[in-house]
């Protein structure tokens, strides 16, 4: 039983540092971006040794990807705070603009779930849990209009127009003041074409 008492002590100090270490990352590339993080900084922050944090990190991209996995849950959080807060019908809307919102409000963080080169896997079968259960908030919303298409694939448009606009607008490259229009717009845009697409589409022969 002493055994198992000290190894589970040990698992939990590994994971306060393995948490410690995350978290100063995100507070130094708030303040002043990702390229200010280093083995070196970290360890004068938290006053460990470098050894230590490789312990824990081989590398500042995994790191990093700590960091996003932080945002992904964050993210699922709020988009299932907004997809739950009325009726079904207005869902998708409550859900973009939350995406939108939380975008705006975590441009570090944003970085790097969706900026930065990472090493985490999407739409794969060690895609973490995080990251699933925010795309997850996004397609129950989607599929509230999609009708009988295919969710899946529906939800990886409304996500990419999401960032589309998102990173857009946060590089000065759309007209200010409009992100609520734009994403109101998009989303009702979105509703209406899934509602009038033929069931029966025409295919268009290839000529050879």
């Amino acid at each position: 039983m002493l055994g198992v008492a000290v190894a589970d002590r040990r698992t939990r100090e590994r994971a306060a540092r393995r948490q410690l270490i995350t978290s100063t990352a995100r507070a130094i590339a708030e303040r002043e971006g990702w390229d200010a993080i280093t083995t070196r900084r970290l360890a004068a922050e938290i006053e460990y040794s470098q050894p230590v944090i490789y312990k824990h990190f081989a590398s500042m991209d995994e790191v990093v990807d700590a960091v996003a996995l932080e945002g992904f849950g964050e993210l699922a959080q709020v988009l299932a705070r907004a997809r739950t807060a009325g009726d079904a019908k207005g869902s998708l809307g409550r859900v973009a603009h939350a995406y939108s919102t939380f975008a705006a409000e975590n441009p570090t963080l944003y970085d790097a779930m969706f900026t930065r080169p990472t090493r985490l896997h999407f739409a794969a079968e060690d895609t973490p849990a995080e990251m699933s259960a925010g795309f997850s908030e996004l397609r129950q919303a989607v599929a509230t209009v999609a009708a009988d298409q295919d969710v899946d694939t529906l939800t990886e448009i409304v996500w990419a127009g999401l960032h589309g606009l998102t990173t857009l607008g946060r590089g000065g490259r759309l007209r200010p003041g409009l992100d609520a229009e734009r994403i109101q717009l998009l989303v009702s845009e979105f509703a209406r074409g899934t509602a009038r697409r033929p069931h029966s589409p025409a295919r268009q022969r290839v000529r050879g």
